[in-house]
């Protein structure tokens, strides 16, 4: 097809996620490799935002695809009660690469359907029900996730699931409040401790994170607030999930992100990386103070393409490319990278604002004025940013922009060489944005 059959048949006969369909405006996409994609026609595009942060070891890795072709051809699918072989291996490579004691996993389809699953064995083994989550963070699309999420794709999804209790993140939306790090750490926390208080720390089962929160910001936590969060919930026997959906398998440049703390949650939940999207996998971690409860007790979930042997065998061969590659290296080896060419868009565009990254998980933010203005305001949208995108796309990178911000997350194989050609891309692209400045 061409692109713009391509695009008119998806669009008469499918319905696109977050999106009006007289609105949507679908890129056509033909074939893939690495670090690149292309239209039928053949543009090519950098892919700046590893798709939705997922596809970690670049597009079409040859492992991965023989792997798959090779399971194909051996097993497919059997139900979720059998053992199978990539079962058997997937868990013990799991229990080898999750931090300290975590080395038991239950296997889903999806990021959303590990979150859930998590919070069902918290409710399950604590015998508790309420739920701690965050307002800036984002925890996939299922009726309960959406109640577990804070950002305002909740909104049209209420009401839903009860018990959950939302929180304050420790970074505020305005980072204006003169504080250091320890100090930002210090207030958040001693303001969970009263919600805590309020709440009845005996009717609480679970706080979940965004170890990394990300669609809302990409933000590292501040100087000690793992570490101080892992001994709040302790004291009041709450479990600690850490939803590593999107910041885990390198992203941060560490296997998980909970290890920059260092802590260990009491479940830790995956998926994007854990396939690099080759296939669709999910995975829910759990602790020995968690999993040996359902040794005696039933574990009531489960769906019928649990455990499916192509996803499974996908992630094995895409662990292997993790460290044949040494990608959790090179994320962390290009950190500095990606800080130096965002501290020079900075310093070169007004309309920069600020910038962060951990590893190659980065976001910048645009204002309008010299005030520091957001160029869009929460939740909505600007012409400079719409002027923007659409820059990214004739200059041929993909990446996101949410309301006055966008995404630096690119595959984990990609170069120093190429990483500078991406922002250099941006670079060019960002002087449309400088007659939106107010001064």
């Amino acid at each position: 097809m061409d692109s713009q059959e391509m695009i008119d048949l998806c669009k008469k006969h499918t319905l696109y996620s977050w999106s009006k369909t007289n609105a949507v405006s679908p890129l056509p996409v033909a074939r893939a490799e690495g670090i690149h994609f292309w239209t039928p026609e053949g543009k090519r595009y950098i892919d700046f935002n590893s798709q939705l942060m997922s596809v970690n070891v670049g597009h079409c890795n040859p492992k991965i695809n023989a792997a798959m072709k090779k399971q194909m051809d051996i097993l497919m699918f059997v139900h979720p009660g059998t053992a199978t072989e990539p079962r058997a291996k997937l868990g013990q490579k799991l229990a080898e690469l999750t931090p300290g004691d975590i080395d038991r996993f239950f296997f889903t389809l999806s990021g959303a359907e590990a979150n859930e699953n998590a919070i069902r064995a918290a409710r399950l083994c604590t015998g508790k029900q309420k739920i701690l989550s965050r307002y800036r963070s984002y925890h996939g699309a299922t009726n309960l996730c959406m109640q577990l999420t804070g950002d305002p794709r909740r909104w049209h999804n209420e009401p839903g699931a009860p018990g959950v209790v939302r929180v304050m993140d420790p970074w505020p939306y305005e980072f204006s409040f003169g504080k250091t790090e320890s100090e930002i750490t210090e207030n958040n926390l001693r303001y969970l401790e009263e919600i805590i208080m309020y709440e009845g720390p005996e009717t609480i089962a679970a706080m979940i994170i965004e170890t990394v929160t990300g669609t809302n910001g990409i933000l590292p936590p501040p100087a000690g607030y793992l570490v101080g969060l892992r001994a709040l919930l302790d004291k009041y026997g709450i479990l600690l999930i850490c939803d590593e959906v999107m910041a885990g398998f390198g992203r941060t440049g560490k296997m998980f992100a909970c290890e920059h703390g260092p802590i260990v949650p009491d479940i830790l939940t995956m998926a994007k990386g854990l396939t690099s999207s080759y296939a669709p996998l999910g995975a829910v971690g759990m602790r020995p103070n968690v999993y040996k409860f359902f040794e005696d007790h039933v574990f009531w979930g489960g769906l019928t393409y649990n455990s499916h042997c192509l996803g499974l065998a996908a992630a094995l061969a895409n662990l292997e490319v993790y460290e044949e590659e040494d990608l959790v290296g090179n994320a962390a080896r290009l950190e500095h990278v990606m800080r130096e060419e965002m501290q020079r868009i900075k310093d070169k565009h007004p309309t920069v604002k600020s910038f962060r990254c951990i590893g190659l998980f980065g976001m910048v933010d645009l204002q309008k004025d010299s005030k520091g203005t957001p160029m869009a305001p929460y939740n909505g949208t600007a012409e400079a940013m719409t002027k923007l995108g659409q820059r990214f796309g004739e200059l041929g990178l993909f990446t996101f922009i949410r309301w006055g911000s966008f995404m630096a997350n690119p595959p984990l194989i990609i170069t120093e060489a190429q990483l500078r050609e991406a922002w250099a891309i941006v670079d060019e692209a960002l002087d449309v944005t400088h007659p939106y400045f107010e001064g």
